[in-house]
């Protein structure tokens, strides 16, 4: 674990460039994600080092945390709380998936902390819970 927690921090310590799009400052309309530079006179393309630089694959994260949260948890999504059962405290963590609604997101967050395992996008769900309780009481009287 302690190699494993070095590696993690020296992968976020990693000097990697902004990869940025070619001519994103030139249009409103470029989305701001990768696209490999194609033209003839392309600077970028033939990797001038002032246009920025071209992904390789020596700026990738050590293959043994790849993919890791920053906690050193590997992440697990969820969608319902049957998918908790079979997972290892230890090396696993859960992400409750955002399609998820307060109701289920709930009940899964009550069976992982029963079940000991990190939640990662947990939300304090004591108003959500507490609410309907509230309008049912109401209907009884």
């Amino acid at each position: 674990m302690d190699e494993t927690r070095r590696l993690i921090r020296a992968r976020a310590r990693h000097n990697k460039p902004a990869f940025k799009r070619r001519g994103l400052h030139r249009k409103a309309k470029l989305e701001d994600v990768w696209r490999r530079p194609r033209g003839l006179h392309s600077k970028q393309r033939r990797q001038f080092k002032a246009k920025g630089a071209l992904p390789r694959p020596g700026y990738g994260s050590p293959a043994a945390v790849r993919g890791m949260h920053p906690s050193g948890y590997e992440e697990v999504r969820i969608f319902t709380p049957a998918e908790l059962a079979g997972l290892n405290p230890e090396s696993q963590a859960v992400r409750i998936a955002g399609a998820v609604g307060n109701r289920k997101r709930a009940e899964i967050q009550t069976r992982a902390l029963e079940l000991g395992l990190k939640v990662l996008n947990a939300k304090d769900l004591v108003r959500a819970v507490e609410a309907p309780v509230e309008e049912e009481a109401d209907e009884d009287e």
